[in-house]
């Protein structure tokens, strides 16, 4: 019975804000909205290459609450290329971000916020960061 990979996260949001947050990560971390079937409720998924890794969903006004209830999520990873690139990009967004360095995996991150306050991660090669 093992765990095969790793298939999506769910936000969920008032409409106002999954909208928001889908052209937060569109336009500054690269996924690409794309087929989601026709649920009843209202949503979007977005992709990378052929994956939908991310799920907007819309919360009722009932569901509100539950989508904090423990409060133990932090942030969400993305593998990158482009480190500069990217840095300039949140730069000219006037995206705060801190970066960081992981010497034994010799590794290169990026920690910012979406709109809604979910942590987002961007992890870059070591090499990218010379």
């Amino acid at each position: 019975m093992p765990v095969l990979g790793f298939s999506h996260y769910n936000l969920r949001a008032d409409r106002a804000t999954l909208d928001v947050l889908r052209d937060f990560y569109i336009d500054v971390v690269g996924l690409r909205a794309g087929m989601r079937p026709p649920f009843a409720s209202f949503g979007y998924w977005l992709y990378i290459g052929e994956q939908a890794v991310l799920h907007l969903s819309e919360a009722r006004s009932h569901e509100q609450r539950r989508a904090h209830a423990n409060g133990t999520f932090d942030h969400v990873a993305f593998e990158c290329s482009g480190l500069a690139e990217f840095e300039a990009h949140l730069e000219a967004r006037g995206i705060a971000f801190r970066r960081a360095h992981v010497p034994l995996l010799d590794l290169w991150q990026l920690f910012f916020l979406d709109p809604a306050g979910n942590g987002v991660e961007l992890n870059f090669a070591g090499s990218e960061g010379r």
